[in-house]
């Protein structure tokens, strides 16, 4: 049985090559971004993987595999769930400074 941090360091290298595949076929992934579903930030298209109807950046991806293979989580459900707060902190963040920039 593998342990831990055997099982974390493989699902990086799976998240990186997925990331580095996207990369090959199309060039121009690079430039492409979207809102993470999960984290909420604007992430690169490369690397990153739908899930049903939520799309995952490639940090997540690697969350969710790696929590997967810890039997952390069942669904990807849970783990948009548990990141919750993050993406409205993310929220309150980003229309912070939208008010700060309107201001100045």
């Amino acid at each position: 049985m593998k342990s831990k941090q055997e099982i974390i360091e493989e699902m990086q290298q799976v998240a990186e090559q997925m990331r580095l595949d996207d990369i090959e076929e199309n060039p121009d992934i690079e430039n492409e971004f979207f809102d993470c579903d999960c984290c909420g930030q604007y992430k690169c298209l490369a690397g990153s993987i739908q899930y049903g109807r939520y799309r995952l950046c490639n940090d997540c991806v690697l969350l969710a595999e790696t929590s997967f293979a810890l039997n952390k989580i069942k669904d990807v459900q849970e783990l948009i769930d548990a990141m919750e707060d993050n993406r409205l902190e993310g929220m309150c963040e980003f229309l912070k400074q939208e008010e700060q920039r309107e201001l100045n």
